[in-house]
């Protein structure tokens, strides 16, 4: 189906739906390096309207990447619930974003119609969106999740306490761990990016990470971020796996890039689901993605890196995760080339999740040779936190030293707490009081030298 707008005389047309969501997306260097971008700010502009006037029944009919050659579309499509869809079925792209902006429309409703959004509906809505748009909206969804804490509640912010070493040596990663819990980071998830994916070396950190939540009976649930088969076959040998962990992306092809399918991931979560591990709620899964993955596999298919991107929350949602992290700008300035384009995209892709359904969470980072610092992030945080962001990630110094690239520290998320008044996950911040780390206040307290995590980190 074609599409066209004409602006001063002069008549812009795109041949398909792609075309047209890639020609309305906001700039960013990754759809300019594939080619999909408007080549100009008018053009951009005419294909917002165009894309405005769209009713959402056409993404029903006319499928970004073709039914018959990709799974991820297979199951957007086979998985849409029309019953859902039946409250918005009559409005187009434009009274979407209208819709969704209006005080009738509260958090009820809004989980009401999850399942009757497609990715590329919500994608596309975005993209007619400003960023207070994307914050008013996303902070009126809301999404809880539960294993041996609650996540996601009103009025609680969560942390993943990242302890990444580059030789992945135990004391290393232990005093990053108790250094966290003694700054109240870790209640989302204590989870290690292992600098090998060798089935012994993350079998060693998983029971580090067991014994010591086990020692000092630490509400929160652990996960080293190892391939999904690794992990398979770790479950396999009784290891102590809380959290099954991967990578996704918005393509079948870009997913096989990966080593997956979703015949495996199927298989991952019924395995992970039979250890019985949660003690307050089974959802075991945590899936990260970031815009521009599919693109720098080359299996794009000329979709703009942001629909690509919100494809991939599809497959996360199927699996009913603890927590997605958008880890956003991890893959570097050739897909978002500086702060403007980071900020923006973290933006949509929590405002993009929260409508599926999905407990969303943040990396907000950068690489070192992106046009962006910590001011940047320190922007991004702020308005993520009053976007209703489920958790961001906690780092010693914010200085990933195995991954190289800046992130949150610990200090970060003690910062937004304070500010927006925000708490831990409720046992979490119990188990900080029982602890003497903070008061019933969630003040910090001081730390005696004979405080039991500081001997632990001794020995």
């Amino acid at each position: 189906m074609a599409y066209k707008h004409t602006i001063r005389s002069k008549v812009y047309k795109f041949p398909d739906l792609k075309t047209l969501m890639g020609k309305a997306s906001p700039y960013r260097s990754g759809d300019e390096l594939a080619g999909v971008c408007a080549a100009s700010y008018e053009e951009r502009v005419a294909a917002q309207i165009t894309l405005a006037d769209v009713p959402l029944k056409v993404f029903l009919n006319e499928a970004v990447i073709p039914y018959e050659q990709d799974e991820v579309t297979r199951l957007i499509i086979d998985g849409h619930e029309v019953d859902d869809f039946s409250l918005i079925n009559h409005l187009t792209v434009g009274e979407l974003r209208d819709w969704l902006l209006s005080d009738e429309t509260d958090t009820e409703t809004l989980n009401r119609i999850a399942w009757g959004l497609t990715p590329e509906m919500i994608a596309a809505v975005s993209k007619l969106m400003r960023n207070q748009d994307l914050i008013a909206v996303a902070q009126k969804c809301k999404v809880i999740t539960r294993f041996r804490n609650t996540i996601g509640l009103w009025g609680h912010f969560s942390t993943r306490l990242q302890p990444n070493h580059p030789t992945d040596d135990p004391k290393g990663v232990a005093a990053s761990i108790i250094d966290g819990l003694l700054h109240c980071s870790g209640d989302a998830v204590i989870g290690i990016n292992p600098a090998t994916d060798n089935p012994a070396v993350v079998s060693n950190l998983l029971r580090l990470m067991d014994t010591l939540r086990y020692q000092f009976e630490i509400p929160t649930q652990t996960c080293v971020l190892s391939h999904i088969t690794t992990t398979l076959q770790l479950i396999n040998e009784g290891a102590p796996v809380d959290l099954c962990f991967q990578s996704i992306a918005g393509t079948q092809q870009a997913n096989a890039s990966f080593g997956i399918n979703l015949n495996l991931i199927d298989e991952a979560y019924q395995a992970t689901l039979s250890l019985n591990r949660g003690t307050i709620g089974n959802n075991v899964m945590y899936f990260e993605t970031g815009q521009g993955s599919a693109l720098s596999a080359n299996a794009n298919f000329g979709v703009d890196q942001q629909t690509c991107e919100v494809r991939a929350y599809a497959i996360a949602r199927k699996y009913k995760p603890l927590l997605v992290n958008t880890v956003v700008g991890f893959i570097g300035p050739e897909y978002l080339y500086d702060g403007k384009q980071i900020i923006r995209a973290a933006l949509e892709d929590h405002f993009c999740g929260k409508l599926l359904g999905l407990p969303m969470g943040v990396d907000v980072c950068y690489t070192n040779h992106a046009e962006a610092d910590q001011d940047d992030m320190d922007n991004l945080l702020t308005l993520l936190g009053v976007a209703g962001c489920n958790f961001i990630m906690g780092i010693p110094g914010a200085d990933d030293i195995m991954l190289n690239y800046q992130s949150t520290s610990f200090h970060d998320a003690l910062y937004l707490r304070k500010v927006l008044g925000l708490k831990p996950a409720p046992e979490f911040e119990q188990w900080l009081i029982k602890q003497g780390i903070t008061d019933d206040k969630g003040n910090m307290l001081p730390i005696s030298p004979s405080h039991g995590l500081l001997d632990a980190m001794v020995k």
